[in-house]
């Protein structure tokens, strides 16, 4: 014992790790034994180590006693505190050895570095997809289960993460919290930020080991490769159709339900994407933020600019799978295999005739409620469809 005390060690005679004391061995051995001594008087949980108890109690009363000196936020535990006081400091003390980037956590490191390792330790044992962070495992078991525990207090619409609820709560309040510094667009979200700074940079550091081709986004290298495999493990429960994306099914769902959840506060008009209502809004500012490198041409949308730009490559990556035929643009696949299946999934509301395309049943609605609003710009006349327009305009100039 004194021999221990002079080393100031104590080993476990289990898995060989050395401990500074002997209560510290005491509380090490009881993750091999399982054994749990300390419990919660008012669940019953169990705990292997008593601070471990006091800091779950605080949970049931809600105590938080320290506090951050800086803005005054209050935690259950110190070491949480230190970690928030990072976010005042900026400090990032936990260092990648591969690439040097750097954490203001220990356990932000560790799941990064699974990044350069490939290492994905957290398995769903309902479909076999791996993970590698914990977090990710559990969001992605709601697929499978349909649970949203997040719901919005607005508009009891509800989420199966916590970030879409806060996300979500600035379509009520209006609220774009995080702003880019280069061009002064604002955010919802600070990871919609993070990504869309890297349109001034250029940075593109997720790399498809398939063909090569580079992404700024890691989820666009994934999305991409399963162009390459064809994989859809996403399926409508309704109509049985099939996609790469979860987001893409949740959008589909919408032509069953009609539901259209996002209002432009400008005319009001209402749209099942978010992304759509942030192009349409576009058309009220004129703003078109995504310029072609190659002719200059600018589009309000990095989805336009990513289609634009393939008429000058001739890249057609998206490929039919009944008849071959290649094309520039997925949503291009998408009416195009409608072709072969007479799928017409949008609805008029009045007359009940349907489409396959959305554009298609818009114009056609345009019969029953008499707008026309393509005007020429030379004589005034009006229009229900822009081709009408452009046609039109030919008698003026002669073309």
């Amino acid at each position: 014992m004194a021999k221990s005390l002079a080393k100031s060690s104590y080993e476990c005679d289990v898995c060989k790790k050395s401990l500074s004391s002997r209560g510290t061995l005491t509380a090490h051995v009881r993750i091999h034994t399982g054994e749990k001594p300390y419990h919660c008087v008012i669940c019953g949980k169990r705990f292997t180590r008593t601070d471990d108890l006091t800091v779950h109690v605080r949970a049931h009363t809600g105590e938080k006693p320290y506090q951050c000196d800086i803005c005054g936020q209050s935690f259950t535990r110190t070491d949480i505190l230190t970690t928030h006081k990072r976010i005042h400091t900026g400090e990032k003390p936990y260092q990648c050895d591969m690439c040097s980037k750097s954490f203001a956590k220990s356990t932000n490191l560790t799941d990064h570095k699974r990044i350069h390792t490939g290492e994905r330790p957290y398995h769903c044992d309902i479909c076999g997809k791996s993970f590698n962070q914990n977090n990710q495992l559990v969001k992605h078991k709601r697929i499978h289960t349909g649970e949203k525990p997040y719901q919005c207090d607005t508009c009891d619409k509800a989420f199966s993460r916590n970030a879409e609820l806060i996300a979500h709560k600035y379509i009520h309040t209006g609220e774009n919290p995080y702003q880019c510094d280069i061009c002064g667009k604002s955010f919802r979200q600070n990871n919609k930020l993070i990504k869309h700074k890297r349109i001034h940079t250029g940075e593109k550091r997720f790399h498809c080991d398939v063909c090569g081709k580079a992404f700024s986004q890691s989820t666009d290298v994934k999305m991409h490769k399963r162009i390459h495999t064809r994989e859809k493990q996403y399926h409508c429960d309704i109509c049985g159709k099939s996609f790469i994306r979860s987001k893409d099914l949740e959008v589909h769902k919408h032509i069953h339900s009609g539901e259209k959840p996002y209002d432009c506060d400008i005319c009001g008009k209402s749209y099942a994407q978010s992304s759509a209502l942030n192009s349409h809004k576009h058309i009220h500012t004129g703003e078109a933020p995504y310029q072609c490198n190659i002719c200059g041409k600018s589009f309000p949308t990095n989805n336009s600019l990513s289609g634009h730009k393939r008429i000058h490559t001739g890249e057609t990556p998206y490929h039919c799978d009944i008849c071959g035929k290649s094309f520039s643009q997925s949503t291009a696949v998408t009416v195009h295999k409608r072709i072969h299946t007479g799928e017409k999934p949008y609805y008029c509301d009045i007359c009940g005739k349907s489409f396959s395309r959305s554009t298609a049943v818009t114009v056609h609605k345009r019969i029953h409620t008499g707008e026309k609003p393509y005007h020429c710009d030379i004589c005034g006349k009006s229009f229900n469809r822009n081709s009408h327009v452009t046609r039109h305009k030919r008698i003026h100039t002669g073309e």
